[in-house]
Order: C-alpha cells, then sequence, then structure tokens
C-alpha cells in the first residue's frame, strides 16, 4: 500500500521548471495520491498569463483530496503555492466533480484532463469506481473526449487498464456544460503505487495506415458547418489512398462550438488529431488545422504522436517491466512530466533519437 504522511518526506516541486503548466500540478498530485508523500509546490503556472491555479487545476486539487482525505493548503483560485498531503490510499467508489463550481459564472476547463488525473488512482482503489465530470468536453490545449475514446484508453487497454467513458453532453468554450460518464474497474496491488503494475508497453513501429475515422461536430449551429467540415477534410486527405469515414453531427450543448476530429488508425498503434471551431473562422479551415497536423505527423513516420507520448510516460513508469515508445517530437510536456515522474518513483526515462524519438522508461 501507499506510503503514510508520517514515514515520508515531503516532495518539493518546483511549478516553473521547464513548460511550467498545469501538468506538473496534475501529475505530482496524481503520484502523491498513489505513492502517499506530502507534497509540496511552488510557483504553479508561474509563467502563464494568469499564474496559479485556474478553475480546472482547482478541480482536480479538490477533486485528488477527496479521494485520500488529504489535507490542503493553498486551495483557492489564483494560487501559486500548495501542500497535499493524503491522509488514506485512494479510495474506489462514486463521485462527481464539476469545473463550474470553481468560480462564479461556470467554467469550461478541461475535463479530459481531470479524467486523466483521477484515473489512476481510481486503478489503485480497488473495486469498480463510477465518475460524473461536468465541464469543457471540447477545448484547446487539452485532449478532447475523442481523444480519450479513440487513442488514449485502446493504447492504456494494452497495459491492462479497463475504463469506459461515455459523452452524455458536449461542452464547448467559453461556457463549458459538457458531461462525460466514466466506469473504472480497480486493480489493487501491494507495490509502492497500491496498485498492480501495469503491462509494459512497447511501441516502436507503426505500421501501414489502415483508416481514417473522424467526426464534424457543429453544437447549436447550422448543419451545413459540420458537413462543410467534413466534405473538407475528405478532400484534403483523399491522396492517403486510405478509407475515409467521418460522420456529420449536429448536436445541442450549453452553448455553440464546432469540432472535427481525426482518429489515423495504423497497424501498431492510433493517433489523433482536433481541429477547433471559434467565431468567424471558416468551417474549411477548421478541417484544414486537422489534417494538417494529421498529415505533419504521418510524414514522419514515428508511432506515437507527441501529445500523446507524454501522456503515456506515467502509466509507462507504473509497469512492471521497461516500456518503449517513438515519437517524432519532444515537446516540453513530455520532458517535464518525466522530471515530475523521477521525483516520486524509482524509474530512469532516457530519451535518444534525432528526427524521430526513441523514449524508454526503465524500473
Amino acid at each position: 500500500m501507499p506510503q503514510t504522511p508520517q514515514t515520508s518526506s515531503p516532495v518539493e516541486i518546483d511549478g516553473s521548471y521547464c513548460e511550467g503548466g498545469g501538468q506538473i500540478l496534475r501529475t505530482a498530485l496524481t503520484l502523491s495520491v498513489l505513492t502517499g508523500r506530502p507534497t509540496r509546490l511552488r510557483k504553479v503556472r508561474i509563467k502563464r498569463d494568469k499564474p496559479g491555479l485556474s478553475p480546472q487545476h482547482l478541480t482536480v486539487v479538490r477533486a485528488l483530496a477527496e479521494l485520500c482525505d488529504a489535507d490542503v493548503e493553498g486551495a483557492s483560485l489564483r494560487s501559486t503555492e500548495l501542500t497535499f498531503i493524503p491522509s488514506t490510499a485512494p479510495r474506489a467508489g462514486s463521485y462527481t466533480f464539476d469545473v463550474a463550481e470553481a468560480t462564479a459564472g461556470g467554467s469550461a476547463g478541461s475535463i479530459s484532463l481531470l479524467f486523466q488525473a483521477l484515473l489512476f488512482p481510481l486503478l489503485a482503489g480497488g473495486g469498480v469506481s463510477h465518475l460524473t465530470l461536468k465541464g469543457g468536453t471540447h477545448v484547446r490545449m487539452s485532449p478532447t473526449f475523442d481523444d480519450l475514446q479513440h487513442v488514449y484508453l485502446p493504447t492504456l487497454a494494452r497495459m491492462g487498464v479497463h475504463a469506459r467513458i461515455t459523452l452524455e453532453t458536449w461542452g464547448f468554450y467559453p461556457r463549458g456544460g459538457g458531461e462525460i460518464r466514466a466506469e473504472i474497474e480497480g486493480n489493487p496491488g501491494a507495490n509502492e503505487v497500491g496498485m498492480q503494475p501495469l503491462w509494459p508497453l512497447t511501441i516502436t513501429e507503426r505500421g501501414e495506415l489502415e483508416s481514417i475515422y473522424g467526426r464534424a461536430v457543429a453544437c447549436n449551429l447550422p448543419d451545413h458547418i459540420a458537413h462543410r467540415m467534413a466534405n473538407r477534410a475528405e478532400e484534403l486527405l483523399a491522396d492517403l489512398s486510405v478509407p475515409v469515414n467521418i460522420s456529420r453531427e449536429t448536436v445541442q450543448g450549453v452553448g455553440p462550438g464546432a469540432v472535427i476530429h481525426l482518429t489515423a488508425n495504423y497497424v501498431h498503434v492510433s493517433a489523433g488529431f482536433t481541429g477547433h471551431g471559434k467565431p468567424g473562422k471558416p468551417s474549411e479551415a477548421v478541417a484544414e488545422d486537422a489534417c494538417k497536423q494529421l498529415r505533419t505527423h504521418h510524414a514522419t513516420g514515428a508511432p506515437v504522436e507527441p501529445h500523446l507520448a507524454d501522456q503515456l510516460l506515467l502509466p509507462m513508469a507504473l509497469a512492471g517491466e521497461r516500456s518503449e515508445i517513438r515519437t517524432s517530437a519532444d515537446t516540453s510536456h513530455l520532458v517535464t512530466n518525466a522530471h515530475v515522474i523521477q521525483q516520486f518513483l524509482p524509474v530512469e526515462f532516457e530519451g535518444e533519437g534525432h528526427e524521430v524519438r526513441r523514449w524508454r522508461c526503465r524500473t
């Protein structure tokens, strides 16, 4: 089971390290819950235009604290210092968390990032957990619900993670109001993080591109917007000579929004790419954004898309044996995540290569 706070020294985390964003907070607190080690964070998001805890990050703090009855100091909006002391091992159960409750007027903070922070503690909690998460489901600078459903969770399933998610309501910036539900099967154990080691992950080859799946969605907007996004994407991807299946959907939500998500399915791995609409941006330009991302990644020959790579470091560290992935770029998020994980766990990350980077995790 995790260590108790009384028998372990606090982990000191510099929130300004490298990328200096919210991923430092999420990874540090997730591992604090898993290991039972108290954690002090300073300079939280100090490099951002609005430093400190935003509603999204404050919701993560409160949610993880509820899982382990943590004592917390500094849990307030725009706080740049935080002390987090777990009192118990994480508990399975039914939980509801709403990003809008963190601030007057609501928030479209990403609930995909909230889900990722809660996933591994609940795997260690034993039993089956049910989550209801409310906020933004498709917002910039974070994985969308479609990324979780079609790329992230299928990849984790290869490591023995059993989790299912459903989209109840769409939520876009700035109003949010979206909702997803999740079911997570616990996998408790007796190692240093209170869970059975995950199966090692090796993704060093991607194989041929087999198909592209996508959906173009207009929320509280005219039908033609979804059709124009899908039509333009199909036009831009036709020369790849694989089946391209993009659905056109018009849905209702709290506020308007438009998005297209593309999943490139290779023999050994999938990769996700998103184009986000905004007022005044033509529907065709939204599709072009997603297609450009897909084609740029495809041209590298790398199996793991760079944004997925940084999301895989934590499960790689929780695996019982060496894991290895190849990606096309070292993002600042990836380098930052590796640094934070190594403050808590006896693992070693090493990256090598130039145009295509190979990242290994040794336990």
